[in-house]
C-alpha cells in the first residue's frame, strides 16, 4: 500500500526546472517552474550552472506541492525526468561541481568526434551503442572535462571524480549523496553504454580515457533508487522513477504498442517510435532504450532536431520581436505564407538525418517587404519541416507509413504549427489534453513502482484527447514547401567550417 495519493514529477529541462504533482487519474494537481541562466561562453558552446539547476528544482518542487495545498505526507513517490546528455562533473567528497555542466546542445567536442571518426570508431559505436558520433552525446563531453579542467584528473586519480547526466546529479543531490545512479534510458545516450548488455562498454571507456569509477550504477526506469531527504519537503519520499525526457514523453503518451510514435516540441524536436523488445538498427536515426521495467526492456528509434522551441525563444529574447510565444502564433496567421522566407534553426548544428556539427542557422529569401509576421511564420514552419525530415526518415528506414503522430511539448499548443505539421506529413496529428506528458511519464513510472497503478496497460485509460489535426493542404503546396526547406538546409550546412 502506498502512503500518499499523489506522485511528484521533476521535469528538469534545458531552459527551466519544473515540477508537477499528479493525482491517481493522471490529472495535474499542482505545478511549479523556474527558469535558469543559459551560458554561452563562445559560439557553439552551451553551459549550465548545475547548482542553479538544483536550486531551481527545489524551488519548483516546493511550489508544486504548495500550489496544490498538499504536504509531503500526501506524496507516494517522486519521479525524475531530465534534459538528456547534459553532463555534470563533481567531487564525491564535497558534492560540489568542478565546472559548469556541458549542455547537450554544445558543439565544443566536434574535434574529438572527428578524431573518433578518423580512428575508425564509427561502426563500433553504432553497433554497440545505437548512436552516431556527434558532440550531442555525453562521452566526449566527459573527455573534454578530463582534458581541460585540471581538478578532473586529480579527482579521478583519487577515485573522487563523479560524472553524471542531470537525472544522476539530481538523484545524488536529493538523497544527500546516497544514490549515485543513472537509469538505462539516460545511460543509453552517453555513447558509453552497450545497448544490449546495458552496462558501460570497456572499449569505449578506454578510447575516451574515462575511469569507470567516475560513472554511476545503471538502474531500471522504475525502481526505488533512494529517498529524497526530509529537508526538501518535510518528510522522506522514495525516488521511484527515472527516465530521459523523450523516453518519459513516449511513456506518458502511452505509446506502449510497437509502432506507436510521438513528437515532442520542446527546446528541440524529438520523434520516438516504440520498436518493441529488440533494438532496430538505423543508418541515420538513433537506436535507444525507451524504458526498462521489471527486467523487460523496450527499445525505440529516435530522430532528433536540436532546435525547435528555442527558435521561438530566440525571436523573443534575442531579436525581441515578440513578447510571448503566443504572439508568434498570432502573427503567423496574419499572413498567407512566409513571403518567400525560409529559416533553418541550426543554431547548434543539424541533428537527424544530416548530423552536421558545423551547420548554423540560416535566414534566406529576405526582401524589403519581409515583415516580422513572415519571420514568425517561417520559424514555426521550420519546426514542422525539420520534424517532417525526422518522420520521413523513420518511415523510409522501417518501411512503414506513420498514420498517426501523438504530440506534446510547449510548442504543440500552437494550433497553427500542429495544422501545418499535419499538412506537411499528410497524417493525423493527435494532441492530448495533458501536454505535460514528459512529467507524466516520469510520474507513471514512479507510481507503478510503488503500486499507485497496477500495470502499464491500465495506464492507457489515462490518455485523453484534446484535438485532432488532419491534412487539408494540396500535394503541390506540400511539395513546394518541402523542396524550399531542403534548399535552405543545404545553404546552412558546413557553415562553421
Amino acid at each position: 500500500m502506498t502512503v500518499g495519493k499523489y506522485v511528484l514529477s521533476i521535469d528538469q529541462g534545458t531552459t527551466s526546472s519544473r515540477a508537477v504533482l499528479f493525482d491517481a487519474l493522471g490529472g495535474v494537481a499542482g505545478m511549479g517552474q523556474k527558469e535558469f541562466r543559459q551560458i554561452y561562453p563562445q559560439p557553439g558552446y552551451v553551459e549550465h550552472d548545475a547548482v542553479q539547476i538544483l536550486q531551481t528544482t527545489l524551488y519548483a518542487m516546493r511550489q508544486a506541492v504548495a500550489s496544490a495545498g498538499a504536504s509531503a505526507g500526501d506524496i507516494a513517490a517522486i519521479g525524475i525526468t531530465n534534459q538528456r546528455e547534459t553532463t555534470v562533473a563533481w567531487d564525491a567528497a564535497t558534492g560540489i561541481p568542478i565546472c559548469n555542466a556541458i549542455v547537450w546542445q554544445c558543439r565544443r567536442t566536434a574535434p574529438e568526434c572527428q578524431r573518433l571518426q578518423a580512428a575508425g570508431m564509427a561502426g563500433y559505436i553504432k553497433e554497440t551503442t545505437g548512436l552516431l558520433i556527434d558532440p550531442y552525446f555525453s562521452g566526449t563531453k566527459m573527455k573534454w572535462i578530463l582534458d581541460h579542467v585540471p581538478a578532473a584528473k586529480e579527482l579521478a586519480a583519487k577515485e573522487r571524480l563523479r560524472f553524471g547526466t542531470i537525472d544522476c546529479w539530481l538523484a545524488y543531490s536529493l538523497t544527500g549523496g546516497q544514490a549515485f545512479v543513472t537509469d538505462v534510458s539516460n545511460a543509453s545516450r552517453t555513447m558509453l553504454m552497450d545497448l544490449r548488455r546495458q552496462c558501460w562498454d570497456q572499449t569505449l571507456l578506454g578510447e575516451l580515457g574515462i575511469p569507470e569509477s567516475a560513472l554511476p550504477e545503471i538502474v531500471e526506469c522504475g525502481q526505488v533508487v533512494g529517498t529524497c531527504g526530509a529537508d526538501v519537503l518535510g518528510r522522506e519520499i522514495p525516488i521511484a522513477g527515472m527516465a530521459g525526457d523523450q523516453h518519459a514523453a513516449l511513456f506518458g503518451q502511452c505509446c506502449f504498442e510497437k509502432g506507436m510514435a510521438k513528437n515532442t516540441y520542446g527546446t528541440g524536436c524529438f520523434v520516438l517510435m516504440n520498436t518493441g523488445e529488440e533494438p532496430v538498427a538505423s543508418q541515420d536515426l538513433l537506436t535507444t532504450v525507451a524504458w526498462k521495467l521489471g527486467g523487460r526492456t523496450v527499445y525505440a528509434l529516435e530522430g532528433s532536431a536540436f532546435n525547435a522551441g528555442s527558435a521561438i525563444q530566440w525571436l523573443r529574447d534575442e531579436l525581441e520581436i515578440i513578447q510571448t510565444p503566443q504572439e508568434a502564433d498570432q502573427l503567423a496567421e496574419t499572413v498567407e505564407d512566409t513571403g518567400g522566407v525560409s529559416f533553418v534553426p541550426a543554431f547548434t548544428g543539424l541533428g537527424a538525418p544530416y548530423w552536421d556539427m558545423y551547420a548554423r542557422g540560416a535566414l534566406l529569401g529576405v526582401t524589403r517587404g519581409t515583415r516580422r509576421a513572415h519571420l514568425c511564420r517561417a520559424v514555426l514552419e521550420s519546426i514542422a519541416l525539420e520534424s517532417y525530415d525526422l518522420v520521413k526518415t523513420m518511415e523510409r528506414e522501417l518501411g512503414v507509413d506513420i498514420q498517426e503522430l501523438r504530440v506534446d511539448g510547449g510548442a504543440s499548443r500552437s494550433a497553427f504549427l500542429m495544422q501545418y505539421q499535419s499538412d506537411m506529413l499528410g497524417c493525423t496529428v493527435r494532441r492530448p489534453q495533458c501536454l505535460e506528458t514528459t512529467a507524466l511519464g516520469a510520474a507513471l513510472l514512479a507510481g507503478l513502482t510503488v503500486g499507485l497503478w497496477d500495470s502499464p496497460e491500465k495506464l492507457s485509460a489515462l490518455w485523453r484527447e484534446d484535438r485532432v489535426f488532419t491534412p487539408c493542404c494540396s500535394e503541390q503546396r506540400r511539395e513546394q514547401d518541402v523542396a524550399r526547406w531542403h534548399k535552405a538546409v543545404e545553404r546552412s550546412r558546413g557553415w562553421a567550417e
